[in-house]
């Protein structure tokens, strides 16, 4: 029984997938959309409406320390299981995971950094065999 490796298109859709699936159970955000990209070593990942709106209402009142402080505090939670979540995905270790949040257009950024490139099928290679 041979196992046919993922394409890279399939890597990042099932990622998004599993990320916002993540988010909703562990901090009952719902995404308004998840992107992810591999870069060989490295993956870009953009969570799109990651500002819940009690945060918003308080970033509206002049509160974005403390909305800027809370994020950093449930980014640092939930750290752990996104690393793990990756590693199941990519079937790759993650060296370090670097996560930056933008109040203004509720867009989280995260930056993973793989102790090597996924193996991933080569679509020109398959049309070739």
């Amino acid at each position: 029984m041979t196992t046919t490796l993922p394409t890279r298109g399939q890597l990042e859709r099932s990622l998004a997938q599993r990320i916002q699936a993540l988010y909703r159970s562990q901090l009952g955000l719902r995404l308004s959309g998840v992107d992810c990209e591999l870069l060989e070593t490295k993956i870009a990942i953009v969570l799109e409406q990651s500002v819940t709106q009690p945060e918003q209402l308080l970033v509206a009142q002049g509160k974005s320390e403390l909305v800027e402080s809370l994020h950093s505090e449930l980014e640092e939670v939930i750290q752990p299981q996104l690393k793990t979540l990756i590693e199941e995905v990519i079937g790759v270790s993650v060296l370090d995971l670097l996560s930056d949040v933008t109040l203004e257009t509720a867009r989280t950024g995260i930056i993973v950094i793989l102790s090597e490139a996924p193996q991933i099928r080569d679509a020109v290679s398959k049309a070739t065999a």
